[in-house]
Formats: C-alpha cells, structure tokens, sequence
C-alpha cells in the first residue's frame, strides 16, 4: 500500500482535478472506507454527511455489493451493448419495475451528465423540436448539452457550448422570485410563469422541460404542492416531453425508489446515476416511456456509448437494488428524515439565529445560513469565492475538525449522509453541525 505522502506527491503532480484551479487545492489522501465513515492516512475517521457526491445510498464498502462485483469480474468482466447479458437485462427490467407505470426500456449510460445528453436527444427526435427548458437552479451535468441546459455558474465559463436552451425560475417559496406568501401560491404563479415562457418561446419549438424532481446542489429545494402535476399538465397540452432528472434524488435518497413517486407523477424520462449502485462502478441511465420508445422501433437511435450497459456495473446495480428491498433502506431513508433528521433541524433553527430557513425530506436537507432572517441576506453572496466566501468555510472547517464531512455549497449546509445510515451516527453528525453552527452565529449582523 502506497504511504500517505506518496499519494499527495502522485496526486499533485500527475492528477488533474475537475472544477478546481489545480495549484489551490490540496486533497485529502484517503485510505479506506466503511459503512457512513472514511478515514484518513493519520487514521482520523470522518462522518460522511454527504456521501462523497451524495451519491453513497448504500454505504461505503457494502460486502453484498463488492462480493457481487468480485462474481460477476470472475464470470465475464465486459461484453459489448449489441450483446445481450443477464446482468444488464436484468438490471434494466428490475428499474423498469420500480419506475411509474409505463416506462418500461432503459437506455444505460456511464453517468448522470450523459444520461441528460441522450434524454434530451431522445426528446428532440421524438417531437421533431428542438428547444429545451431548465431552471436557473439546476446542474444537470458537465457535457455539451447538460451543462448549457445547467443553470448554476458552473455553466458560464463553459459558454457557449450547445443551443436551443431556455432558462427560466423554478418554485423557491423561501426566496420567491414571484413575490408568493405561501408554497400553494408559489406553485401556481411559478405554472404561470412557466406557462408564460412556453408562450413566447413557441410552444412548437419545445423538445423538452427538463427539471431536477428535487433540486439538489442548487439547494435541495422540494416542489410545493401541486407544481409537479402542474409541470405534466402543461406538457401534456403542449406536446411536451417532461423529463425528470433524478440522478442526485433517485434511488431512496427522498425515501422513495424515484422522487417523483412522492407526488405520483409519471415523466415520460427519468434520468438516473449516482444512487442506482452508490457509486461502486459508473453507471447511470435514461427510463424511458413506452410512446417514446416507439419512434425508435424501426428508426435507430443515433446515441451510444462503448460501455453501455458494462456487465460490471448493471451487476453492482441489480444487487444494490436486491440490498434495498432486502434491507429495507427505502423505508429507512424516509423514516430517518420524518422521525430524525426534520425534527433536529427544526430544533437548530429555533437555536441558531444563522439558521435562515430547513427543508427537505428523506436524507437529502439543506439548512440555509443567513446574516439577517428579516432580510434573508445569506451569509455568503451568490457564487462568493476568496475572502466573501469565508463563514461558510469557517463553518465547513469546524465539520471537519470534529471528525464530520460536510456538504457544503454556496450559503448552505447539506445533510445528505447515506441512507443506511443509524440513527446513533446521525445524531452525532448533527449534535456535530448543532456546534459548528455557532461559528455561523457569530457571523450573523441583525
């Protein structure tokens, strides 16, 4: 095994890091993992709240999981996508039987990012159109299309890069860009807004909407009632592809299979990665209808990828879902944010002066940081670097002293550990965050 300062020498020299100025950074060498804990060369062990890119559902190290990799390496380790296989067959049918009725194919990819690509492109072909809506709240991914239909600042040095995107403002009652006193009041002027935007642009122009179920590095925001529904509605009246990107809320992280199932909501695409086998191996994919899947019945599909469908990850895959059923994390994951997680952030406000505003639901919340709760001035700016950027720091810094990972991003602080975590763990990573949000009072002004 390679000594800690072996690592960094190799990582500082040779590894090129995304989205980083590569000469500011210095990362973690981390040794080994386990359960909702990784640990350091110096042997200090972390709380993983936020499951590396909050895609960690299982768990580190998983021995189920790894001994179905290790079986399925020694069987056939890789066949091409025009074979078919037993593991990416039955990957695909076990998806299939967990999404809303009528998506039954399931188009695999490498990731979350290409997922979007070819969901879009299934959404063009299908309509003949070619315009697609996002939010400005949103990452959808790094490649061509899905960092342009990204609306967060990830997108603006990639710019330009493809065409045919419009941007427009999803429901956030906390900071309403539609002036709305109450989330029912902000689903429906949030539908009139998007209802207005498809007006101008041409409704015979739009492929596609494509919204996270859930928003999630852009601040977990959950959808009020009735906007959901609102969003199939307008589709359906339009001609309109409704695609759900669940890549960061799929697979229990909102205690359910698909974060859409919570409002009974069917797409006609669902985009997956991340949660589908924790990350164990890349794989992410494209759920697709059955009206969908018939324009391509006997018109090739022009998308496709050398590992489509890799035997090794679709084996990670149908066993990470024989875990959840078997273990019942879907049903853990919802119990630890009704009974656990709601209730203590709830207690953090009412403690915290700092602490704006908390929502979500499953184990995917955000706790947002302001310097006035009148004002709802953030603690940080939009998009704050260098000097301006750090409280949030500071309060990241005191995780991480005390032995908790934290997720961070902009003004906010993510719960989103695993969902198999206990419920001992998580109630030390928050008593943790209940202390590291002293440091964020003490930058609080009104």
């Amino acid at each position: 095994m390679s000594s800690e300062s072996q690592v960094r020498a190799d990582d500082r020299a040779h590894v090129f890091h995304s989205w980083s100025a590569q000469g500011l950074i210095d990362p973690l060498p981390v040794e080994r993992a386990l359960g909702s804990h990784f640990w350091d060369y110096s042997g200090k062990r972390y709380l993983d709240f936020s499951s590396q890119l909050v895609n960690i559902n299982i768990g580190h190290q998983h021995p189920r999981l790894i001994a179905a990799i290790q079986e399925q390496a020694g069987r056939l380790a890789t066949i091409q996508p025009a074979f078919a296989n037993d593991k990416r067959g039955e990957a695909a049918r076990m998806i299939a039987e967990i999404a809303p009725a009528g998506l039954n194919k399931v188009f695999f990819t490498n990731g979350g990012a290409e997922a979007n690509e070819n969901a879009i492109r299934m959404a063009r072909l299908h309509t003949g159109r070619h315009k697609v809506l996002s939010t400005y709240r949103s990452y959808h991914g790094s490649t061509a299309t899905a960092i342009t239909a990204t609306g967060d600042p990830r997108r603006w040095p990639n710019e330009p890069v493809a065409i045919g995107v419009v941007h427009f403002w999803g429901p956030y009652p906390y900071r309403s860009p539609f002036h709305s006193e109450s989330p029912e009041q902000e689903s429906h002027r949030a539908l009139a807004h998007l209802r207005d935007t498809i007006v101008f642009e041409g409704p015979a122009t739009i492929a596609a909407i494509l919204l996270e179920t859930v928003v999630g590095t852009n601040g977990i925001l959950v959808p009020p009632p009735g906007y959901l529904a609102g969003v199939r509605e307008i589709c359906d009246e339009f001609g309109i592809v409704f695609i759900a990107d669940e890549v960061m809320a799929g697979f229990g992280r909102c205690g359910e299979w698909f974060a859409v199932d919570r409002w009974g909501v069917a797409p006609d695409l669902i985009t997956f990665a991340k949660g589908v086998n924790s990350g164990y191996l890349p794989l992410g994919g494209v759920v697709i209808s059955d009206e969908i899947a018939e324009t391509f019945r006997e018109r090739p599909f022009p998308g496709g990828l050398t590992y489509s469908g890799h035997p090794l990850a679709c084996a990670s895959a149908v066993a990470s879902m024989q875990i959840f059923k078997e273990e019942g994390v879907v049903e853990h994951a919802r119990a630890l944010g009704d009974d656990i997680i709601g209730p203590r952030l709830a207690l953090l406000r009412e403690r915290h002066p700092s602490v704006g505003e908390v929502r979500g639901l499953g184990v995917f919340w955000a706790i947002e940081l302001v310097r006035d709760r009148d004002t709802r001035e953030p603690l940080t700016p939009f998009n704050a670097t260098g000097a301006a950027a750090a409280p949030m720091n500071a309060v990241a810094a005191a995780c991480k002293e005390q032995g908790l990972w934290p997720f961070v991003h902009f003004n906010r602080l993510h719960v989103v550990p695993p969902c198999t975590i206990t419920a001992g763990e998580l109630c030390e990573g928050l008593e943790i965050i209940d202390r590291a949000l002293d440091v964020a009072d003490t930058f609080y002004t009104a």
